[in-house]
């Protein structure tokens, strides 16, 4: 199963959103998406380097970090963001 809230999304959704409504919401939708693949495919990111934790991993997509916890079957979201950004799991 996958643990996620979606609220770095909304945030996302929203700063898009200030260009550009209709390319807000594809991105956001392409985000939960890449999330939702995580379900079946838990081990498909790869180890964050800043970190070296097997544990979290990452995928990226397009200019976003999708960063997540492995603990047992479940795929906790930690954050997404922009990739541009440093990475912050506080």
């Amino acid at each position: 199963s996958v643990d996620f809230s979606g609220d770095d999304v909304e945030a996302i959704r929203a700063h898009v959103a200030r260009d550009s409504a209709r390319y807000a919401d594809l991105v956001a939708e392409r985000i939960v998406a890449a999330v939702e693949r995580l379900q079946d495919h838990p081990r498909s990111g790869r180890v964050v380097p800043e970190l070296g934790d097997a544990s979290i991993r990452e995928v990226i997509h397009g200019n976003y970090r999708i960063v997540y916890r492995l603990r047992h079957d479940v795929v906790e979201i930690a954050t997404v963001f922009h990739g541009a950004r440093l990475l912050r799991l506080d």
